[in-house]
């Protein structure tokens, strides 16, 4: 898959103390340019009633780990207002599925929210390389309050496998260029580049959220 590079600084992607406003701040984003449309709808997992947003992310990009509390702190004011969001780990190629799983262990022990951010930071600030099964294993043994047997088994599990699988139906069916990246209520999807920035981003969804609950 031909894949969009992004080029966004952490300097543009968080200027100022609010989210930076994009060009069409004086109207709605456009279709083609600020998002796209699918061609074909996605199934949501999203409860009756509310519009689900995909964050799509690989742990290795610096750019996911400069959104990363942006959109943590997006996700905790869009939760009440019937926004039904998750995230989603991107594989390119084979070599980020270890990855994948890692993320999806996380989940299955309920330790997202407490490890999440941490293995970005392993990556990006402390420079740990954890691209591979054994590298990750090591690392998970060294956290406090890990189990690394119950860890090995939730990432070897068929659950795990599972969720891998539907994380790349969900990546071509979005048609995923880049990350990070996002879709919504299974029909649009916006990243960075076309957004203008990753503040912009978050905006184009909220406008795109808006969108989706009118039908």
């Amino acid at each position: 898959m031909k894949r969009r590079s992004f080029t966004l600084s952490a300097a543009a992607a968080l200027a100022g103390s609010g989210l930076a406003l994009p060009l069409w701040a004086q109207g709605l984003p456009k279709e083609g340019k600020d998002y796209n449309r699918l061609g074909k709808p996605v199934s949501t997992d999203a409860p009756a009633g509310k519009v689900e947003v995909i964050e799509f992310f690989w742990y290795n990009c610096g750019h996911c780990h400069t959104f990363e509390p942006l959109f943590e702190s997006w996700a905790k004011a869009a939760e009440p207002k019937g926004i039904a969001v998750r995230r989603v780990p991107v594989a390119f190629n084979a070599s980020f599925v270890p990855q994948q799983k890692l993320y999806y262990a996380l989940q299955g022990l309920g330790k997202v929210g407490e490890l999440h951010a941490r293995v970005f930071r392993a990556i990006h600030v402390e420079k740990v390389n954890l691209s591979k099964e054994d590298a990750i294993m090591a690392w998970m043994a060294k956290q406090p309050g890990m189990d690394l047997a119950k860890f090995k088994e939730m990432y070897a599990s068929f659950n795990v496998a599972s969720q891998v699988q539907r994380a790349t139906q969900l990546q071509e069916a979005y048609g995923v260029e880049g990350t990070p990246s996002m879709g919504v209520a299974g029909r649009f999807y916006t990243d960075g580049t076309m957004a203008g920035s990753l503040p912009g981003m978050l905006q184009v969804v909220d406008q795109l959220v808006g969108i989706a609950r009118k039908g």
